[in-house]
């Protein structure tokens, strides 16, 4: 009986609810949607991760052991302290950077690679103080290890971490967006900083379609 009504169903069209033992059976426009939605942040979100193996982990993991194998020196300034802002450092980096990719997937349904970019502009979270808040993170990741193991050269590799995300951002990334966002992202760009967070989160409005925002 059941498959002869989901036969009729399919002739007939979605808007009809049946019931199976007591249970509705939600009509099929509304399962295909959601499963449509649940697809849609699934691929965004495996090529999040693999795109955080092959840069950050590699940025700011891979490259600072191989400079410094984890080993500490004397502290900067001859005093303990500069460690602990290492460590602070770090522990501020990691959730942001996180967070910052966490959002490219699942709001914007993209990820931070190029090939790969975002079908939607990104102003929640860290992004309502600063445009550039990976960034921000993963050079203070970087300088933190270089404070916590006492390393001047892991000093030197964050400024040119940070020189060359300076670039590409300047001569690739905010034309890119401007272009693709319009007035959206220049109205964005008008009030939010691209380095130095501001004090107050910006009161953006919601930017993502309402299918989007769940």
């Amino acid at each position: 009986m059941l498959a002869k009504k989901f036969v009729q169903g399919l002739a007939l069209g979605p808007p009809r609810r049946y019931t199976h033992c007591g249970a509705p059976i939600r009509g099929y426009a509304t399962i295909f949607k959601r499963e449509e939605v649940t697809l849609s942040k699934i691929k965004p979100i495996l090529g999040s991760a693999l795109f955080f193996i092959a840069a950050p982990v590699v940025i700011e993991g891979l490259v600072p052991w191989l400079i410094t194998r984890w080993h500490f020196r004397p502290p900067f300034l001859a005093t303990e302290v500069t460690r602990v802002i290492g460590i602070a450092l770090i522990v501020a980096g990691m959730p942001g950077l996180l967070d910052s990719f966490a959002r490219f997937a699942l709001q914007g349904l993209g990820t931070p690679a190029p090939i790969a970019p975002t079908r939607h502009l990104v102003v929640t979270g860290l992004y309502r103080y600063v445009r550039n808040p990976m960034y921000v993170a993963a050079v203070s990741i970087i300088w933190g290890q270089a404070a916590l193991f006492g390393d001047w050269r892991l000093l030197a590799y964050g400024a040119a971490v940070w020189l060359a995300f300076f670039i590409f951002v300047v001569a690739y990334e905010e034309p890119t967006l401007t272009r693709t966002y319009g007035s959206e992202y220049e109205n964005y760009r008008t009030n939010v900083p691209r380095w130095l967070p501001r004090l107050t989160p910006w009161p953006a409005k919601n930017q993502l379609p309402a299918d989007h925002t769940h």
